[in-house]
């Protein structure tokens, strides 16, 4: 056990390490000495991951608050708890989500397990499993995919062509 290094006699459980200049300093010290120091307070209105996605999800003030019809949440809830309360959250707040989940993601359109796999989805009104559908840009890249694979090159040189003028065009 350490002891902290400003009064020897309780253990340290705030530590420090600050670099100056290519100097690492450490410091470790007791909750009382951080506290006197002005560290204790660092930490203490991190409530964990929860807070964490609440941050990226921070909700612009506004002055009526919509509410999800399903489970009553607002976004200001969702963003303080970094949970989605049910499935109609993501209809309700789809605006407002979207970004965060394309910035934490990397894309908003579940793929699967492995992208360019057999995804599913379930299908109103009977909630039957379906294959998700691929629209024609990412069906040019499957296709590029597999003809690079097959050394088929004069196919591969088409669809490259195909793609990237469908990716200027938008």
């Amino acid at each position: 056990m350490m002891l902290c290094q400003h009064c020897g006699q309780k253990p340290a459980t705030t530590h420090i390490k600050t670099i100056v200049n290519g100097q690492l300093a450490e410091a470790h010290l007791c909750a009382s000495c951080a506290q006197k120091q002005g560290c204790g307070h660092l930490w203490s209105d991190w409530g964990g991951f929860g807070s964490l996605l609440g941050g990226l999800l921070r909700e612009a003030p506004a002055q009526e608050v919509k509410r999800c019809p399903g489970c009553g949440a607002s976004f200001g809830e969702i963003t303080k708890t970094g949970k989605i309360g049910c499935a109609q959250c993501y209809q309700t707040f789809r605006s407002q989500l979207l970004p965060v989940i394309q910035r934490i993601h990397g894309a908003a359109r579940h793929k699967g397990k492995s992208p360019g796999g057999w995804a599913l989805r379930v299908a109103e009104p009977h909630k039957q499993m379906v294959a998700v559908e691929e629209t024609v840009l990412e069906e040019k890249k499957r296709l590029l995919k597999r003809a690079i694979e097959d050394q088929n090159f004069e196919q591969a040189a088409v669809l490259r062509d195909q793609i990237k003028e469908m990716e200027q065009n938008g």
